[in-house]
């Protein structure tokens, strides 16, 4: 077993702040969508605190966003340019998970500092750190001050379409808050990926090295 510093402070104060954010951003929505059926904090509450927590994880995905653009880190989110190399490897981390796993097969993916996610985690987190996060922020932006961003508003359709994207991509997140836990649990011990962004070192099986979740 050898230990590799994989997660740097600022990646593991941004996950937690982002983790907690979202989940909070989460029970706040429901209390702000559903009103009739939960009624744990008052409309105004609840409606305050999706804002400011709204703007707290935009300020956070700035830092993350810096810190990643300005540091040698931003290697971990290189893609694989080799569509054949890419998939190929995606469907060996597929069928690692879809039943490798429960034989007790090897991960496929074998993490180092610069090598941090599989295929499938690289191409995914891509989408949803450059894509889906920065599309949630600018939908709940305008929502938040739908008069004083009114064009921008009728620019997309309306509040109406507005609010459908922003509400999809909220059940979107409500899912992968499920989902990434149940993920970040397939390693040699179910703790060893949260341990690991807490102490920043990832534990490496020297026989089985085992993939990134978290």
């Amino acid at each position: 077993m050898q230990k590799l510093y994989i997660n740097p402070l600022p990646v593991r104060i941004w996950h937690w702040t982002n983790a907690v954010g979202f989940i909070l951003l989460i029970a706040t929505g429901v209390q702000i969508r559903y009103l009739d059926l939960v009624q744990v904090i008052s409309f105004k509450q609840a409606v305050v605190a999706h804002n400011w927590i709204g703007f707290v994880l935009i300020a956070n995905f700035f830092l993350w966003l810096g810190f990643y653009l300005f540091s040698d880190k931003i290697k971990v989110y290189h893609p694989e340019l080799s569509p054949s190399k890419y998939f190929r490897a995606s469907f060996r981390q597929l069928a690692y998970y879809g039943y490798g796993i429960f034989r007790g097969d090897p991960n496929p993916h074998q993490m180092s500092a610069y090598r941090k996610f599989n295929a499938l985690q690289s191409m995914t987190y891509q989408i949803i750190m450059l894509l889906v996060v920065p599309l949630q922020f600018f939908t709940g932006v305008l929502l938040w001050d739908v008069a004083g961003y009114s064009s921008m508003v009728e620019l997309f359709g309306g509040v109406r379409v507005v609010d459908t994207v922003h509400v999809l991509i909220f059940i979107f997140f409500t899912g992968f808050i499920f989902i990434h836990p149940y993920l970040a649990s397939l390693s040699h011990t179910p703790w060893a990926h949260y341990k690991a962004m807490i102490t920043g070192y990832e534990e490496i099986e020297d026989e089985s090295p085992q993939g990134g979740g978290a």
